[in-house]
């Protein structure tokens, strides 16, 4: 999965789209991030105790990746990713200005 923890995001399809947000946490094996303050479900919360009131708390769901664009951190625009090898290491770089993400 070429996009991970800590990369800025644009989600390109869904009720959030045309928003940017940071990826809290990447799920490779579901294809899926999770990106902060962004396509928020309502989870309702029972009442643990008596006495103490249910909730409803908004809280991030997992995108499909193909539906997320990364931001590249030197040239600030939507972008695809390629790997290059260096020095026999695998790095990502940004397809439109050239320049390595890691």
């Amino acid at each position: 999965m070429k996009i991970k923890k800590g990369d800025t995001v644009l989600i390109t399809k869904g009720k959030d789209r045309g928003k940017i947000g940071k990826v809290i946490k990447a799920l490779p094996k579901e294809n899926r991030v999770i990106v902060e303050g962004l396509n928020l479900v309502k989870k309702h919360i029972k009442p643990k105790r008596a006495g103490e009131k249910g909730q409803i708390v908004e809280i991030p769901a997992p995108i499909y990746v193909s539906n997320v664009k990364l931001i590249c951190p030197s040239c600030k625009k939507p972008t695809k990713i390629g790997y290059k090898f260096v020095s026999d290491i695998k790095k990502r770089y940004c397809k439109k200005c050239k320049n390595l993400i890691d």
